[in-house]
């Protein structure tokens, strides 16, 4: 969709080529997006509703890839089902397991495109970290994932699909509210998920169905890296929990590692902060902040945070994110002890700010690091990329 604003710094995304089989995909419709593709498929608008409330049951509840194990509908309708549907999953191209349990899944889209996403378990908690783009276009310099061109959009069905790939790997159909070790999910993978706000609306949708995925809304981040124009629309639409990649308390920091920054500045972020609707105590904002040593580490840095969030009286936490390493990274992580530093000036500010573990760093599956294997550059053709899209900024 297109992006409200003088500049749109976003190329357009490659159109998705349909299934060769010409089969419909049922993964990531909506209960009436599947009645209506029965409908069109030529099942009178009776017997359609009554298919979809099974089908929509059977795919999100019971985990079903194959119309053959739904009892519930005869027979005889499970060949006229399958050669007109299907019920995919993403190919799994490549599947790592970290030291410290994180996994990390490489995978590809019927029309050969690669994207990642990656599980990260913990004592009280599951967070599948979700990708949106097949690429990314912000550029963000600490950020391997943000070297990377932008191929296209993922569409609802490639979005959901990583939740029930995921729920597939861990076993956990079918789907109840307890005991499952896939808690969370975070919109945190590859892309920026507001320059695709309708897949991704669309997609959270249907995991938050309470009579499917059913998870809910408390347990779903969306992580932006400051697209103001659709925040607002992302609080009313979506209604999910906020997080902001906000790393630089100055422009001239933020414009340097968050380029978007040159079109919407951290005033005008902060401000779409304050108006995020259902923001409060309960329901905090979270603000991601890389560590970069002698970038924006400073005790001044820290001070300036604390002094912003109290300024727009933002219900916030801060966490803060030890720099992951790639290779040809133009930065490197801050000392623990500026970390612990800067951690207790925001504490001590009276805001939360833990400093975040990482996780799967040995097989580059920590925060910024997701980069599909397939996507090999030059250093020269990283440069012209960054510098075309800082044209495009202004």
């Amino acid at each position: 969709m297109p992006i409200p604003g003088h500049i749109d710094p976003v190329p357009v995304a490659r159109a998705i080529t349909p299934r060769e089989d010409g089969r419909v995909d049922l993964v990531g419709l909506s209960r009436d997006e599947v009645r209506e593709a029965l409908a069109a498929a030529g099942l009178e608008p009776k017997q359609a509703k009554l298919r979809a409330k099974q089908i929509f049951h059977w795919i999100y509840n019971r985990g079903a890839t194959d119309f053959s194990v739904m009892t519930d509908i005869a027979k005889a309708q499970h060949p006229w089902l399958t050669e007109r549907f299907v019920i995919g999953r993403p190919a799994v191209v490549e599947a790592q397991v970290s030291t410290d349990g994180t996994r990390k899944w490489l995978l590809r889209s019927d029309d050969g495109q690669d994207y990642e996403m990656v599980f990260i378990p913990d004592a009280d908690r599951g967070t599948l970290c979700v990708s949106s783009q097949v690429g990314c276009t912000l550029n963000c310099r600490f950020c391997h994932t943000g070297t990377m061109r932008l191929v296209r959009n993922l569409t609802a069905g490639e979005i959901v699909g990583q939740v029930m790939l995921a729920r597939d790997a861990l076993g956990e159909w079918p789907s109840q509210p307890e005991g499952r070790m896939l808690t969370n999910i975070v919109m945190m993978g590859m892309g920026e998920p507001l320059y695709n706000f309708d897949n991704v609306r669309d997609a959270l949708s249907v995991v938050m169905d309470g009579d499917g995925l059913a998870l809910s809304k408390r347990r779903i981040t969306l992580s932006t890296s400051g697209v103001v124009p659709m925040m607002a629309r992302a609080g009313a639409e979506i209604g999910v929990n906020l997080a902001v990649s906000l790393h630089a308390v100055t422009k001239e920091v933020r414009d340097e590692i968050v380029p978007l920054n040159r079109k919407y500045g951290i005033e005008e972020l902060l401000q779409a902060c304050a108006d995020y609707p259902g923001a409060n105590n309960a329901r905090r904002i979270t603000f991601e902040y890389v560590m970069l040593k002698d970038k924006n580490d400073s005790d001044d840095d820290a001070r300036e945070l604390v002094r912003l969030i109290r300024h727009y009286k933002l219900p916030a936490k801060v966490n803060l994110i030890p720099f992951n390493p790639w290779p040809g990274a133009p930065y490197e992580c801050s000392t623990p002890e500026r970390i612990r530093a800067f951690s207790n000036i925001i504490f001590e500010g009276g805001i939360s700010a833990p400093t975040r573990t990482p996780r799967g760093r040995d097989i580059d599956a920590a925060c910024g690091q997701l980069k599909t294997a397939a996507e090999k550059k030059t250093r020269a053709e990283l440069d012209r990329q960054a510098e075309e899209k800082l044209a495009a900024l202004g």
